[in-house]
This record gives C-alpha cells, sequence and structure tokens, in this order.
C-alpha cells in the first residue's frame, strides 16, 4: 500500500492523475472503435450480409468477445501489457461488429441523442463515485446481484417475447449500470491510490486496460439500456 512507501504528496498526485487519465484514454479509445467499426459495418452490404446473414458468423463474434473478456480478467496478471492491449483494441472492434444492428433498427438522430444522454449520466456518475465519501463496496454487491437477474430475465425473455418484461429490464439495466459506473469509478480510485512507488510500467498499464474495460463495459451497457428507452426506431 502507498502508506509503505515515503511518496511526497506532489509525487502521488501527479502518479494518480497520470494512471486515470490513461484509463480514460483507453476507455474513450474502445468506445471510439466501436462506434466507428459499428457505422462502418451498418453502412456496408457486404459487411451487413457477412455478419447478419449467417447466424453462426453472429454468434461466433459474441462467443468470441466472451472469450476475450474472461481472458482478459482472468489472466491479465500472467499477460503481457502487449497482449493486454490488443486483447482491449481487437474486443472494441468485435463489439463494434455486433453492435452495429443498432444503426439499421435505429434512427441517426435518436443514436446521437442517446448517446450524448448517455455520457452526460456516465460522467455525472463517474464524479461522483470519484469525489463521494461513502464506501460503495456494499452498494456493488447488490448491483452485481441485479446484473445477475438482469442476465436471467433477459434470457427468459427469448423465449417469452414479452414487451413489457423488456421495459422493465431497460430500466433497472439503466439503474444498475448508473450505480456500477459510480462504484467501478470509485474502485479506480482506490486502484490508483493504492499503487506503490516505483512500479513496473507494464503491471500499470495493465491495470488501466482493465480499469478502462470495466468503465467501457459501463458506458456500453447503460447506452443499450437507454437506446432501448428512448430510442425512435427507422422509418
Amino acid at each position: 500500500m502507498l502508506g509503505s512507501y515515503s511518496v511526497s504528496r506532489p509525487s502521488m498526485e501527479v502518479m494518480v492523475n497520470d494512471f486515470v487519465r490513461s484509463v480514460y484514454n483507453w476507455m474513450c479509445i474502445g468506445l471510439a472503435l466501436t462506434g466507428f467499426t459499428a457505422f462502418y459495418v451498418s453502412s456496408s452490404e457486404t459487411m451487413r450480409q457477412l455478419v447478419f446473414g449467417n447466424q453462426l458468423i453472429f454468434f461466433g463474434l459474441i462467443i468470441a468477445e466472451l472469450i476475450m473478456v474472461f481472458s482478459l480478467v482472468s489472466r491479465v496478471k500472467r499477460m503481457s501489457a502487449g497482449t493486454a492491449t490488443s486483447l482491449f483494441v481487437v474486443y472494441s472492434v468485435l463489439n463494434g461488429v455486433t453492435l452495429s444492428f443498432i444503426f439499421l433498427v435505429y434512427a441517426s438522430a435518436s443514436i446521437v441523442s442517446t448517446f450524448f444522454i448517455c455520457a452526460a449520466t456516465f460522467l455525472a456518475c463517474s464524479f461522483y463515485g470519484w469525489t463521494t465519501k461513502k464506501d460503495l463496496t456494499s452498494f456493488g454487491g447488490f448491483l452485481l446481484m441485479g446484473l445477475f437477474g438482469i442476465i436471467i430475465a433477459s434470457v427468459v425473455n427469448i423465449f417469452i417475447q414479452s414487451t413489457v418484461m423488456q421495459m422493465m429490464v431497460s430500466y433497472i439495466g439503466v439503474f444498475v449500470f448508473v450505480g456500477l459506473t459510480a462504484y467501478d469509478t470509485q474502485k479506480l480510485k482506490n486502484m490508483a491510490l493504492s499503487q506503490p512507488a516505483g512500479l513496473d510500467g507494464a503491471v500499470i498499464r495493465k491495470g488501466a486496460i482493465m480499469g478502462a474495460l470495466s468503465l467501457y463495459l459501463d458506458f456500453i451497457n447503460l447506452f443499450l439500456f437507454l437506446l432501448r428507452i428512448l430510442g425512435q426506431g427507422r422509418d
């Protein structure tokens, strides 16, 4: 922990600021890659046919994404910083491919307006998570239970096709990811403050990638749930 090292306050602040800046830079890079990829795929007839014309390819991409996320979470300590970064970048691109359907389902103006609403909500929650003195650890456990509930309800709704359940899941999903954004930001702050002096740059990079992945997933899921609620279909 930081208390075991003689680090001056200015040096600590610089270290924390550099780490947090790296996290948010990588998160923004991931979101940009996802957005550009999604728009490109939706604009290309060939890519649309390739991705959505064959269910094996579409579900294969989803499985590949899940494998990458689980690999990052479970094996990040054993992989190099370059490998972790590459997995995050490739995951962001693949996620853009599978999320390109939103440009086919929702009006462009609706997507843009929802994105800005999501961005403002995300920033407000992230700011709260960074500045609050309240320990959100127990709240985070409650939110993770809610996340599992959303996953189960979504799977069930695949079979019953209930519009009411879909909207309920969407509203609960917004609540859960608003909370998780604040929780993950506070966890990121604690991670930054607990970094010992002289920590290897590769370890710091891997920590930044994991922080970026958490916030990236919070943003993407919050955006998708808001889009279900606020989005207008294409004419």
